[in-house]
């Protein structure tokens, strides 16, 4: 057989090594250990060539599973002529007793056993998209961009709860937290112009006002930087289009399209719904059928906060979606969520056919 003559690999990655379970078609898979760094990965794709090789294999398949160690590992490897293939982690089924007895190697052979599935008998692959470095480097700037209002959000937080343990209370007069007025109550409070704090916590507030100061700062830095990436050629025309919806932004729109990569690879509305983890889960059992549970939550968890955001504003604003948002929750009143839910998976659709749209038309242009 043509696959029998391919020479498969599964490999166990972590930061400091690569444990490999290597094999030709059927036969008893060699275990092998690397070092994770440039020299040490080098020395093992010599390695694997030259055992298949032996093997008188012309074709190698190598997989291993997606971690925030990123897709360095494939890119070396497409690049030396080998194909690599990243497997989610969530797709791969692990019974009970796989989860208690684990180690480097038998992690490696279940992935090798996945593979072998795959090449010999045509079992799907549970493999992601690989997406090109020009957008995995636009993703890194979008990223920090949500990190940094997550920082944010933690230091005002923190902020709140040091007023409320030493018992000092807001103001009417200073409305809103947050706001101009809120601000400078508070930085009188650090200095001791304003009754309510002790020494110690005084010193504490100036230093949370310090840092949301700083990442404040950093935040509309990362704005600008954000904002350069959504006028590059391959933005333009799709965040122009998606900016004129309603309740989405600058920011929602770059998320949206740098998380998503090619909008192409998704055939359909239930598979960027399945993606983007706003797909109910299934619980069908012998004569009970069509059981729905609560969203998956899978896929980029960035997208689902930032369609969260733009749904809320829709429904309360946009003349469209708010009646359509009444009559959903008018089933269900008291579960709000759910009805929100269902309004990003409509966004979310509505969004990537806008993108897709634009994406062919700039093709056939």
């Amino acid at each position: 057989m043509k696959n029998s003559k391919t020479f498969l690999t599964g490999c166990d990655v972590h930061d400091k090594t690569l444990v490999l379970q290597s094999t030709l078609g059927l036969e008893e898979p060699e275990l092998t250990k690397w070092a994770n760094h440039r020299e040490s990965r080098g020395k093992m794709i010599r390695h694997l060539k030259m055992a298949a090789q032996k093997k008188s294999a012309k074709r190698i398949v190598f997989v291993y599973e997606a971690s925030g160690s990123g897709f360095g590992l494939h890119d070396e490897l497409e690049a030396a002529g080998i194909e690599c293939f990243v497997l989610a982690p969530t797709k791969i089924r692990k019974s009970t007793k796989d989860k208690k007895d684990k180690s480097d190697a038998k992690d490696a052979l279940r992935l090798l056993e996945i593979l072998r599935a795959h090449v010999l008998a045509g079992n799907a692959l549970p493999a992601v998209w690989v997406p090109d470095p020009e957008t995995r480097d636009d993703r890194e700037r979008v990223r920090a961009r949500i990190d940094m209002g997550k920082k944010i959000t933690v230091v005002k937080t923190q902020i709140l709860s040091l007023l409320r343990r030493n018992g000092v209370e807001r103001p009417g007069t200073v409305g809103k937290p947050w706001s101009r007025p809120f601000m400078g109550w508070i930085s009188d409070l650090a200095v001791g112009d304003e009754p309510g704090l002790g020494e110690g916590a005084q010193i504490v507030l100036c230093s949370l006002l310090r840092q949301l100061m700083f990442w404040k700062a950093e935040q509309a830095t990362l704005d600008r930087t954000v904002e350069n990436l959504s006028k590059e050629k391959r933005y333009t025309s799709r965040v122009k289009v998606l900016t004129a919806e309603p309740g989405v932004g600058l920011l929602t729109a770059m998320v949206f399209l740098t998380e998503l990569g090619k909008m192409n690879r998704f055939p359909n509305r239930r598979k960027i719904a399945a993606y983007l983890g706003l797909a109910p889960t299934s619980f069908e059992s012998g004569e009970a059928s069509d059981r729905k549970g609560h969203i998956s939550r899978e896929g980029p968890c960035r997208v689902r906060k930032v369609l969260c955001q733009a749904s809320w504003y829709r429904v309360r604003a946009h003349p469209e979606d708010k009646p359509v948002f009444k009559r959903m929750n008018r089933r269900n009143p008291r579960k709000k969520k759910i009805a929100i839910v269902a309004m990003m998976r409509r966004l979310s659709i509505r969004l990537w056919h806008l993108a897709l749209n634009e994406e062919v038309g700039s093709k056939t242009a």
